[in-house]
């Protein structure tokens, strides 16, 4: 288990969206920072308390957690500095970076020399068998997305909290970092060979009453050219009896991908169904889910009224105005 609290480290995120690892932990886990510490140059803030390390530490910080995804998901050199000097202070640092902490000689010695641990979420830590498609009881629904990064962790999130509320039997199932750093569990799916990644998804959601639901954390987009690998093996692996289509609305371009445009929620609908529906003829889509962080409250609610009378699907921002309307949705 990682010491709690946390330091969340933000480091020189260019945007809000670099600091989701942090912004996820927050908003999930409040209860659990302490603060935040960025570098000059940084763009992102959580709306907690400024600190240095040795204020972190005085007020009882246990482990400074890096909560920057950046592209390529490795650790920069000019936040090599600051995570030694978390070590040498008496935190353990987490990472969830492809880049990992143990791999770097000197802070495995710095973090040796101070007996502290260092934690990289991103390790799978399980033999993962490779898929054989049986059907699973239980049930499962899927967050899929126009994009990365456009709330399919929240969407599962907002779900499985309004599901536990009306007493349903709900698991909100990680694949992420984010995800395992707020629920302690899960799979580190984009670390997976490719051969086992479906498989680790049917793993991380065994058969189960006939009346439970798993909630499945998305990943990346089945039309983004970097990232539909892990989606693939998700709605492969996952079997999922529904799926709820999440679109954030102010995007230029996907992510990372300047060239490309995001799918309409129709085109995403057909493809995330026809794919689905290999492994579980019996998938629908049941709803939408549309990010309005960037939006006022009057242009989030007339977004979601038009997008809804279009796709003749309920449609919220579950974060926002909760997920009543998508857990009914199931059925």
């Amino acid at each position: 288990m990682i010491p709690t609290p946390y330091l969340l480290f933000l480091g020189d995120a260019p945007d809000a969206l670099a600091g989701k690892v942090a912004q996820g932990i927050k908003d999930w886990r409040p209860e659990l920072c302490i603060g935040q510490i960025k570098l000059e140059g940084c763009n992102a803030d959580m709306g907690l308390q400024d600190l240095t390390i040795e204020e972190a530490v005085s007020k009882g910080a246990k482990t400074m957690v890096i909560g920057v995804a950046n592209r390529g998901g490795f650790i920069s050199d000019s936040w090599r500095e600051v995570i030694k000097q978390a070590l040498e202070s008496g935190m353990d640092v987490a990472s969830g970076l492809h880049n990992l902490l143990r791999d770097d000689i000197d802070l495995v010695e710095t973090a040796s020399l101070n007996e502290r641990e260092l934690h990289d979420v991103r390790i799978p830590s399980i033999k993962y068998p490779i898929a054989n498609g049986v059907r699973r009881t239980g049930k499962r629904c899927l967050a899929v997305g126009t994009d990365c990064s456009v709330g399919k962790m929240y969407t599962a999130l907002c779900m499985e909290k309004e599901m536990r509320a009306r007493n349903m039997k709900a698991s909100f199932r990680a694949t992420g970092q984010t995800g395992i750093l707020i629920t302690g569990n899960g799979v580190p799916l984009d670390a997976v060979i490719a051969d086992f990644m479906a498989g680790s998804v049917e793993w991380l959601t065994p058969d189960n009453d006939a009346d439970h639901w798993d909630l499945i954390e998305g990943q990346g987009s089945l039309y983004h050219a970097s990232f539909s690998g892990v989606t693939m093996a998700l709605v492969h692996g996952g079997q999922p009896d529904a799926l709820i289509l999440c679109h954030e609305p102010t995007r230029k371009h996907m992510r990372g991908l300047p060239d490309y445009q995001q799918p309409s929620l129709e085109e995403l609908r057909d493809t995330a169904l026809t794919l689905a529906r290999v492994v579980n003829p019996d998938c629908k889509v049941v709803g939408v889910s549309i990010n309005t962080a960037a939006l006022s409250e009057d242009e989030a609610r007339a977004l979601c009224e038009e997008t809804e009378a279009r796709m003749g699907l309920p449609t919220v921002d579950p974060f926002r105005h909760g997920a009543g309307r998508l857990v009914e949705a199931l059925g």
